[in-house]
């Protein structure tokens, strides 16, 4: 019983990183859609929001197969509780990146895009989101605090966007535009937010101790 129910855990573990790696792409997709202006890309990420819908529930379903049918002992059970609130965290980054897409669909191109400081933040949350996933495949509690860490870096990054864009729209740039790169700059700071999350579901997992924010 004790083998199917690890052969079981193996496969969540398979299925987690194909929803990460889903996360991964639909930021990616979206931060070129706003950069370039690149609406294939921007339809992409709408598109793997869809997908990441669809994993998070095949997911679910698994964790409370693992939950009913196997009995896990209480490590276990902290390893699938940690992987199901680890989900609802990733299916709110995939909406998060759908969001930068749209607002980039319908966002003005100009000049000022590449003056924001927004391409660093956007490869930071990505790297947030992928090391968190990580963590709990490999077990790392080291490198779950380390993306714990990365969210100061994030949200710094958020308050150096917004004082550009400040000065921008106090330099007469178009306001609309500004309040568009301030909306997905915040986006980009939640995608951090919830892979930080994930991270300290992580520790749970391994430790039985969440500490929140």
């Amino acid at each position: 019983m004790r083998n199917v129910f690890h052969e079981q855990l193996d496969q969540l573990n398979v299925e987690l990183i194909k929803m990460g790696a889903m996360c991964e792409e639909a930021i990616s997709a979206a931060t070129k859609a706003y950069l370039d202006g690149d609406k294939e890309l921007g339809q992409r990420a709408v598109q793997l929001e869809q997908d990441i819908d669809h994993k998070e529930r095949d997911i679910e379903s698994q964790c409370m197969n693992l939950l009913l049918r196997q009995q896990p002992v209480a490590s276990d059970l902290r390893v699938v509780s940690a992987a199901m609130r680890m989900i609802s965290d990733m299916e709110r980054i995939g909406d998060q990146a759908s969001d930068i897409a749209e607002i980039a669909r319908d966002m003005k191109r100009s000049a000022v895009v590449r003056e924001v400081p927004m391409e660093e933040m956007a490869a930071a949350a990505v790297k947030m989101v992928t090391d968190s996933v990580d963590s709990f495949v490999r077990g790392d509690l080291d490198l779950a605090h380390s993306v714990i860490v990365q969210d100061d870096g994030v949200d710094q990054m958020f308050l150096d966007v917004r004082s550009k864009l400040i000065v921008l729209i106090a330099q007469g740039k178009d306001g609309e535009l500004c309040l568009d790169l301030m909306m997905i700059a915040k986006y980009f700071e939640r995608i951090g937010d919830h892979a930080c999350n994930i991270a300290q579901w992580v520790e749970y997992a391994l430790t039985g101790q969440y500490e929140e924010d």
